[in-house]
């Protein structure tokens, strides 16, 4: 079991719809995602950090930056899958570099959101 968890928090605005979903969010509709990148651990560094803010936050937003102010419909990432927050969570899961995390939760609002781990 990890002692230590960190967490590094953003958001991305797009626009996406729901193939083959009975009901409204199979229209064109936006969000404003938030992501949470977690990780965990038991080593700090020599400095006493498990991993440095600053690295994880510039990880998150090299690949939010692909999302960013897009239909996610539209990506080819998203042509045999619906871009919806569990797989939205996986793909940027897949997608960091540099960090390791044991969790990626994507909030499609306020009081949904869904999480992705190994």
């Amino acid at each position: 079991m990890s002692n230590y968890e960190l967490m590094v928090e953003d958001t991305f605005s797009a626009a996406h719809q729901l193939s083959g979903y009975e009901g409204k969010c199979e229209n064109l509709h936006g969000h404003t995602f938030r992501v949470q990148v977690f990780i965990t651990g038991d080593k700090l560094d020599k400095i006493g950090m498990l991993v440095d803010f600053k690295m994880i936050r510039a990880e998150l937003k090299k690949v939010l930056d692909e999302f960013d102010h897009t239909n996610l419909s539209d990506l080819p990432l998203f042509k045999e899958q619906n871009p919806t927050a569990e797989n939205l969570a996986r793909e940027i899961y897949n997608r960091l570099e540099g960090v390791k995390p044991s969790k990626i939760t994507v909030w499609e609002s306020e009081k949904a959101c869904a999480s992705y781990s190994l």
